[in-house]
């Protein structure tokens, strides 16, 4: 858990939970897991999260619920950004519902936060907040928290959804798209987003960004707030094609949603300035190559400019 994060769409980071399992192709290079299993392996709240393959550390599927941290944000006076869970998932199978709850509680009561929560299990994430006494139980830690701090069991409480939760689904490619957007839709959040990063291949969003109003052209109940696009960074990144984000860009500007373009990662347009001697992809039927330049160098300018565009 950071104050301060150097993740471009957040400003800090909160851990009450950490661990998970490989999901599906974007997790093959999990910044988390890998720190987890090397320069982390001995703290606390990694130990055992992490075993041993050819391939480097990969998550055992269990998971840690660090309640040393948990009020951590409540501490922090100035307002900021907050991504949940930034080295876990907090919608993991293994994570009961009861921690759940309290990491909901203290995002209740520490309103002056926006807190940023992604999930790639968007299925369970529905099924949680479709328990038909949920608000009851989070209603329950609320007070046991505040009373906890306070002497007070009595604290506000306005049920769900939370104004100040963002509640994001993460995928790679169209078919992980397919299977996890249907879910977040229909979660209660304040603000709905998509995380598309590492983009593994071209991915088509369009209508199901916002509802048109049925017989007109005009817009109706928006699904999606925001979407966020970013190429993988690392040793052993894959190329993004500058194509696949451009066209989310597009998606994204068609339907009045805010898109943030979080970054190249390793791999970045060959045309922006050629370094003698590095490595090119043309690979994926990458018709405009690519170079590896490093996250750095490659930035996150595309066409020109930086895309920074956040929920309203």
């Amino acid at each position: 858990m950071s104050a301060t994060s150097k993740i471009e769409w957040t400003d800090a980071t909160w851990n009450p939970v950490t661990g998970c399992s490989v999901q599906s192709p974007g997790c093959k290079n999990c910044y988390a897991m890998k720190l987890a299993g090397t320069r982390l392996r001995h703290h606390p709240s990694r130990v055992g999260l992490t075993q041993e393959s050819a391939a480097g550390p990969v998550w055992t599927g269990e998971t840690r619920f660090n309640a040393a941290w948990l009020e951590q944000p409540l501490q922090w006076t100035r307002a900021r950004m907050i991504f949940v869970c930034a080295h876990g998932d907090l919608f993991h199978p293994s994570v009961p519902d009861e921690w759940i709850d309290q990491v909901f509680a203290v995002m209740a009561l520490a309103g002056r936060h926006t807190f940023q929560v992604l999930t790639k299990q968007a299925k369970r994430a529905a099924k949680y907040f479709a328990h038909p006494v949920r608000e009851a139980l989070i209603g329950q830690q609320v007070g046991q928290i505040n009373l906890r701090r306070t002497g007070n069991p009595v604290a506000a409480w306005s049920g769900l959804p939370l104004p100040n939760v963002w509640i994001g689904a993460s995928a790679e490619d169209q078919r992980r798209l397919d299977e996890r957007l249907p879910h977040l839709v229909g979660i209660p959040a304040a603000v709905r987003y998509l995380s598309l990063e590492p983009l593994l291949e071209a991915v088509k969003v369009d209508h199901r960004l916002i509802a048109p109003i049925e017989g007109t052209s005009q817009h109706g109940q928006r699904f999606i707030d925001w979407v966020i696009v970013g190429g993988e960074s690392g040793r052993c990144a894959r190329p993004m094609h500058p194509d696949w984000a451009r066209s989310l860009r597009d998606q994204c500007q068609a339907a009045g949603v805010a898109f943030f373009y979080k970054q190249w990662g390793e791999w970045g347009p060959y045309g922006r300035g050629r370094i003698d001697g590095a490595q090119l992809a043309t690979s994926n039927s990458l018709d405009e190559p690519l170079q590896r330049f490093g996250k750095k160098l490659s930035g996150r300018l595309l066409d020109g400019r930086e895309w920074n565009e956040v929920p309203q």
